[in-house]
């Protein structure tokens, strides 16, 4: 059910004195974007009669079918906190549509639509909870980002060894003034990274709520004379930054399939199935969980990040974790994305992963309930135990073969977002880096 009608943005719009109200939509590659127009426009964007150039966002269309309209969806109103009282700015997410009134099959928003639907075609609901890391880093003088901190702080550390303490104060205030339910906040494991955690909802929602809290993350560090990075890993040597997925399916009335209190760990015949299909398809999502050549530098052993594909109910080492809640908080928590990745894709990817494991009732294997990190090669093969892809380029092909994340992404994402990942990567391995140059300039 709606929360808000056409004629209640209008009247909030006059009784809040908003003057400004930003259309935004998201990219292929998960950045945001947005139209500002004034209130004198709002019954125009309301009717969706808002047009844009398509072909200037990368990865949407050419100029030669560039016209798109933006369809603001009501119940994502919102007043930015940050802005000037008078004359406030305020939000309104937005679907793609083309000119002939069709939704764009480039939106990722509309990608996961298409999957919650599927979803709620099989009588589920998809619920979602994220964990977003970040990091808090200096400025130059010309207010540009750096790596550089003054703070040594480590895991749940609090002040004043966490100097990012009343940053993070003001970032959760400032959230919760735009609806967040805050659930924990607390320093992670390296210098200067931290995570906020919001409360799971449904999966649309999240998306939403992800691309709005990275928003409000890096607005509120400006504000202190700091940058917010959600890079995956801005610094060698010290953990990257995730983002791990928990995710439950619940039935249209609310409860929870993923629970079977008769179950010696508590979970259902689908949980298993859908801890089997994210399995499955867990090379072929990589590309979209873990997006950038920077990701892979994460993605390696030592620093907590998942690198191989097993699941587990006790232990953090393996891809997918079941957290120890259970009944009706019973969920299943994918380790691998980080937060430079779209929203929306990944959780079209993971849905339709699990989704796939259920409609083909695949088996799970045996849980690996010890440090995989310290079994030996030999014993890992023995256990069947597979990595993911080691680089963006292996991820992009592994991507390519999985007709099931193909399927959902939809031909024209896949054909782009392959077009400019390879070029990614080809710029990447091409570079010489200041590394290179150290290692081997003066030995040869």
């Amino acid at each position: 059910m709606s929360r808000y009608t056409k004629n209640d943005i209008f009247r909030m719009v006059e009784e809040e004195d908003v003057e400004f109200i930003r259309l935004q939509f998201t990219d292929i590659f998960g950045v945001l974007k947005n139209i500002a127009i004034t209130s004198s426009q709002l019954e125009r964007a309301l009717n969706n009669q808002c047009m844009f150039d398509g072909s200037a966002v990368e990865g949407f269309v050419r100029i030669e079918e560039s016209d798109m309209y933006l369809y603001p969806d009501y119940d994502t109103f919102e007043i930015f906190p940050w802005r000037p009282q008078q004359g406030k700015v305020a939000r309104l997410i937005c679907d793609v549509y083309t000119v002939d009134g069709k939704p764009f099959q480039g939106d990722p928003r509309n990608v996961l639509k298409r999957a919650i639907q599927e979803a709620a075609d099989m009588g589920y609901v998809f619920d979602v909870g994220p964990e977003c890391e970040f990091f808090l880093f200096h400025t130059d003088d010309n207010g540009l980002p750096t790596t550089l901190t003054h703070e040594k702080g480590g895991y749940f550390d609090l002040g004043p060894i966490d100097l990012g303490e009343n940053v993070r104060r003001d970032m959760i205030l400032t959230l919760e003034d735009m609806g967040f339910e805050i659930e924990a906040s607390h320093h992670e494991v390296a210098p200067a990274q931290h995570e906020i955690d919001f409360r799971y909802d449904e999966a649309l929602i999240t998306a939403d709520n992800i691309m709005t809290f990275k928003l409000t993350v890096k607005t509120i560090a400006k504000r202190h004379g700091l940058y917010a990075t959600f890079m995956p890993k801005p610094k060698y040597g010290i953990n990257g930054s995730g983002m791990h997925v928990n995710m439950s399916l619940a039935t249209l009335d609310g409860r929870n399939i993923f629970t079977d209190e008769n179950d010696e760990r508590g979970l259902s015949e689908d949980a298993y199935h859908f801890i089997a299909g994210l399995m499955a398809h867990a090379k072929g999502m990589t590309a979209i969980t873990n997006p950038l050549v920077n990701s892979y530098k994460r993605l390696v052993p030592g620093h907590e990040a998942p690198v191989y594909i097993a699941w587990s109910s006790v232990n953090r080492s393996p891809l997918i974790r079941i957290p120890a809640g259970r009944g009706e908080t019973t969920r299943v928590e994918l380790r691998s994305p980080d937060p430079a990745a779209n929203p929306y894709l990944v959780l079209a990817a993971c849905l339709s992963a699990g989704l796939d494991g259920i409609k083909r009732k695949l088996t799970v294997p045996d849980s690996v309930d010890c440090n995989i990190f310290e079994m030996t090669q030999e014993e890992r093969d023995k256990a069947g135990i597979e990595k993911l892809p080691e680089n963006l380029y292996e991820a992009i092909q592994c991507m390519q073969e999985d007709k099931v994340i193909c399927d959902v992404l939809g031909e024209h994402i896949v054909s782009k977002y392959v077009e400019a990942k390879l070029k990614e990567w080809n710029d990447y391995r091409t570079r010489v880096s200041q590394w290179e140059l150290d290692e081997y300039l003066y030995k040869f």
